[in-house]
């Protein structure tokens, strides 16, 4: 993985990474410089529920997106639907895009529509979809996903019941739901949260390292619902 910072002129810093995809070609990412970033001049951010804390981390590129964009490299996709859902940057949604899958990105932060453009062009692919997807309001415009997919999404104590919720609203009747957690403590709340929508789970331990050879430790959390 390689980085050069810049200056946007925007209030906050980036820099450009090539980030390896286990089984395809890397992809050009524009991340964060780091986790100092900070800009919402007016307050926008904080109206959604996005702390000055929390601002830089839609930004980065986190080992378990990194995980996803991996498996999402050779995961059947055809004739799905799919969401991710706090996708950040995008990683596994730019890999799904890239094979051509049917895929729509999430995220409540207000400048995660930005990044993902720019790395849409930095990789020469055309526009995704992408839809603001707040957990804890009706989002009427997202409608039902046949997968749903999310990497690191459950680092706070409100977010099994929040994001439990989330996906009730718009997972398809037979829907599947991945999710990468880097054994966060947060997993039995959700689990018990989903068991009470319908959903069966099945978890896997990730102990392979990242595609360049980053060690990874983790599990991918599979709930299906019939």
């Amino acid at each position: 993985m390689t980085a050069s910072p810049s200056d946007t002129g925007l209030g906050y810093l980036v820099k450009h990474q090539s980030i390896a995809i286990d089984g395809g070609a890397s992809l050009n990412i524009r991340s964060l410089l780091d986790l100092q970033q900070f800009h919402d001049p007016l307050g926008i951010a904080l109206a959604l529920g996005v702390s000055s804390a929390t601002w830089p981390l839609f930004g980065l590129v986190w080992p378990s997106a990194r995980k996803m964009a991996d498996v999402m490299q050779t995961w059947p996709i055809a004739n799905l639907r799919i969401l991710e859902i706090g996708c950040g940057l995008g990683l596994a949604s730019l890999v799904i895009h890239r094979r051509l899958g049917t895929v729509t990105a999430s995220d409540y932060h207000p400048y995660t529509e930005r990044f993902l453009n720019a790395n849409l062009l930095l990789n020469d692919m055309h526009t995704l979809p992408y839809i603001s997807g707040h957990w804890e309001r009706a989002n009427p415009l997202l409608g039902e996903f046949d997968l749903i997919i999310g990497s690191d999404v459950l680092y706070e104590r409100d977010h099994p019941q929040q994001l439990a919720g989330f996906i009730q609203r718009h997972a398809a009747p037979h829907a599947k739901v991945l999710i990468i957690d880097p054994n966060r403590s947060n997993r039995a709340p959700f689990h018990k949260a989903m068991h009470h929508n319908g959903f069966v789970m099945t978890q896997t331990d990730l102990h392979t390292p990242l595609s360049d050879d980053t060690p990874y430790r983790g599990r991918m959390l599979s709930y299906q619902r019939d």
